[in-house]
């Protein structure tokens, strides 16, 4: 990338070039399931999603898609940027939400269970659809922080609305809980269908994902993990 040195310059190019400019000068990582809103100035989401659209007008020439006289597929480019963008990725353009903490005063220290949540993200190798559910254990201590229930949720569409890989999806989860709440144990499964196996490949209507994560008490404690997965399993 050349080197900018005026805001004059940097102000000529697209929103997308912008932005990487400023995630490469500060050495940060922008992957897919990577959240970059801190380096997007205001208005820039807007000029954003028209560089989408323009790219995947392309991409429908390319696929031989006649947009201008098919009336199904005249605005799809424009439909898809604002799908891609405002909605389906919507966890790495914009920050954290707004989250409630409160201080742990009556010192709880059993076993708390969140879940099902349901999720939706899409698989970073393929961008076709992954739905699923997450549920999540809690040892907390004296010192943790409690968040309200819907915040859970919140936190984890935050995370999961990125192309993502399920196994680092979770991953995420448990980092960002772990910062935000200090619990003693904390443990997070999630099972998903992958569309990316239903619609093509091998086209397995069956086959789910189930991963976990299991951190402090969840992974000393064997009877503390027993007891959340007996649990789980049930709430089905």
């Amino acid at each position: 990338m050349p080197i900018l040195r005026t805001e004059e310059d940097l102000n000529a190019l697209p929103a997308s070039e912008r932005i990487r400019y400023r995630l490469v000068g500060a050495d940060r990582r922008y992957h897919a399931n990577d959240n970059i809103a801190a380096f997007i100035r205001e208005g820039e989401l807007t000029e954003l999603k028209a560089e989408v659209e323009q790219q995947l007008k392309g991409v429908l020439q390319a696929l031989v898609i006649d947009t201008d006289s098919d009336h199904n597929t005249n605005d799809t480019a424009k439909r898809v940027a604002k799908m891609f963008v405002d909605e389906v990725f919507k966890g790495r353009y914009v920050p954290m939400p707004s989250v409630t903490e409160f201080p742990n005063i009556e010192r709880l220290n059993e076993l708390m269970i969140v879940g099902p949540i349901k999720v939706r993200s899409a698989c970073s190798h393929h961008l076709c659809p992954i739905l699923g559910r997450v549920w999540i254990g809690l040892m907390p201590n004296e010192h943790s922080n409690l968040i309200g229930l819907s915040k859970y949720a919140r936190i984890c569409d935050w995370i999961m609305s990125r192309p993502q890989i399920q196994e680092e999806a979770v991953t995420m989860l448990a980092n960002e809980l772990q910062e935000r709440v200090k619990p003693d144990g904390l443990a997070i499964v999630m099972e998903a269908d992958h569309f990316c196996m239903h619609w093509r490949g091998v086209k397995d209507d069956e086959s789910m994902m189930t991963n976990s994560v299991m951190r402090g008490a969840f992974l000393k404690d064997a009877n503390l993990r027993r007891e959340f997965l007996s649990l789980l399993s049930k709430k089905g």
